[in-house]
């Protein structure tokens, strides 16, 4: 029997900031929840759009060359494929992602925070 699900206690549960979780499939698309607080690291996607959804919190998206974009909870922004940008949480905050299954986790940006896709298909 087909089973609803709440991302924002997915969410909620995660242990580890910064480390989304897919927690389905629409199309070529994932939808992914994480858990996050301070910031990623600043990086685009060349060839994917990327949407930001909080579930709970509030979350800056800092673009480069232009004013950051200030989200809180329901509040959602699509940053634009090739846009450069850098999601940061003063406090923690809960947030649902819905980007291309390609969509690489900090572009082609490499840090101590970037999550491959068999992490991000783990075990929740």
């Amino acid at each position: 029997m087909p089973q609803a699900t709440s991302p924002k206690d997915i969410a909620a549960a995660l242990t580890e900031h910064w480390s989304p979780r897919v927690i389905g499939e629409l199309d070529d698309n994932y939808l992914k929840v994480a858990k996050v607080h301070g910031e990623l690291c600043w990086h685009s996607h060349d060839a994917e759009d990327e949407l930001f959804l909080v579930l709970r919190g509030h979350l800056r998206i800092e673009l480069e060359n232009a004013e950051p974009v200030e989200l809180d909870e329901g509040e959602l922004f699509v940053v634009p494929k090739g846009v450069r940008h850098n999601p940061v949480a003063d406090e923690e905050c809960l947030i649902m992602l819905i980007e291309r299954k390609s969509t690489l986790h900090t572009g082609h940006t490499l840090s101590e925070k970037t999550r491959t896709l068999a992490e991000q298909l783990g075990a929740i």
